[in-house]
């Protein structure tokens, strides 16, 4: 049904890291894995689609389910609120599924309803896990969406990471005082990093702030969504001082135009303070990568911006691989071909719709 080509592979000290740049691509990968399961599948997804996508990954389930495998899908109640049909769900649920709902609305706990499962992981027995940007829907898919898919990135992970993967997902329904801290999720490869739960609901922003603060020859990154908080603004800024190239990669043409305003609102500041902007032309960039000096990458399923470091659950590997690193290097210098820089002196004077749309779009970055 979809590409089988290899992407590259990158060695850990007891695994590998697999990195994904093509929908077709990893479908393919991860139906492969589902269908060699024997003992257990996790899965949770932001948006599961009724489309080619969804039943096909639906099939693969339900097979699993039917011969013996635990198969547990976790999906978010507004990320798939109009992707995912009833007809599905009851597919999948008869087949021997179990399909958990995040966050539907609940009137005793309101202000959960806010804060959104934006997780993407798939955990096969303890063999191997997958996580990073991409959803289960056809605008990830060439074959499905030609030449307009989304571009995204997305990870392979075999080794000791798998069981730190087995642990952020069990974790979702346990105590909060049971949760161990971020620093013992670490494997071979590197860290996997969840914010879920009061005591880890900033971890994010303040990781991320240490590490951009830190980087001393390069900071490359590239988020779908860039409405960065202030502090994030100011680590940034603050690595441009120590010496360092600061590069953000973002889509000319968003799924959300509000957060788009918004991310253009916080254009100038930076542009000025020597934040070098680029917006990626072909189609919808939706990776969330980072590259720090030589040695930390970043891939996961957090956007630069408020929803995803202050509200929502989120999940990111912090890698220390040179092989990874190097890959998404050579990715990133390929998509800011495809690029145009956006220059200060272009942007500081701006009028009319534009001016007004990025200040409706920085009023509600809080909420996007």
């Amino acid at each position: 049904m979809f590409g089988e080509s290899a992407e590259g592979m990158a060695d850990g000290a007891s695994g590998a890291i697999q990195r994904f740049v093509e929908g077709d691509t990893l479908y393919a990968a991860m139906l492969d894995d589902i269908r060699r399961a024997s003992g257990q599948v996790r899965m949770e997804t932001y948006i599961y689609a009724a489309d080619e996508i969804g039943q096909a990954f639906a099939e693969a389930l339900i097979e699993r389910a039917r011969v013996g495998c635990k198969v547990h899908l976790r999906i978010d109640a507004i990320g798939s609120f109009d992707t995912m049909s009833a007809e599905l769900a009851a597919q999948l649920q008869v087949g021997g599924v179990q399909l958990e709902w995040c966050r539907r609305w609940n009137w005793r706990r309101p202000f959960e309803f806010h804060r959104r499962n934006h997780r993407k992981l798939l955990v096969v027995d303890q063999h191997c896990c997958y996580l990073g940007g991409f959803n289960l829907h056809r605008q990830a898919s060439q074959q499905h969406f030609g030449s307009a898919r989304w571009r995204d990135t997305h990870v392979r992970l075999t080794g000791s990471l798998v069981a730190r993967a087995i642990e952020a997902f069990d974790e979702y329904g346990r105590a909060p005082l049971r949760r161990r801290p971020w620093r013992q999720l670490r494997g071979a490869e590197g860290y996997l990093v969840p914010n879920l739960g009061l005591r880890r609901r900033f971890l994010l922003k303040r990781l991320l702030t240490r590490y951009f603060r830190g980087a001393r020859r390069r900071l490359w990154l590239a988020t779908p969504y860039f409405v960065p908080p202030a502090a994030i603004q100011r680590a940034m800024i603050h690595a441009v001082r120590r010496g360092a190239d600061v590069r953000v990669l973002v889509p000319r043409h968003s799924d959300v135009p509000l957060a788009q305003w918004a991310s253009r609102a916080a254009y100038a500041r930076l542009l000025a303070k020597g934040v070098r902007i680029f917006e990626y032309l072909p189609r919808m960039l939706h990776a969330k990568t980072a590259l720090i000096d030589d040695e930390w990458s970043m891939v996961g399923t957090a956007n630069l911006d408020y929803r995803s470091l202050l509200i929502n659950d989120e999940l990111v590997l912090l890698s220390d691989a040179p092989a990874l690193h190097l890959q998404l290097e050579a990715d990133y210098l390929a998509d800011l071909g495809e690029s145009e820089e956006i220059h200060a002196g272009g942007w500081s004077h701006r009028y009319g719709w534009t001016w007004l749309s990025g200040l409706i779009g920085w009023l509600a970055r809080r909420w996007l």
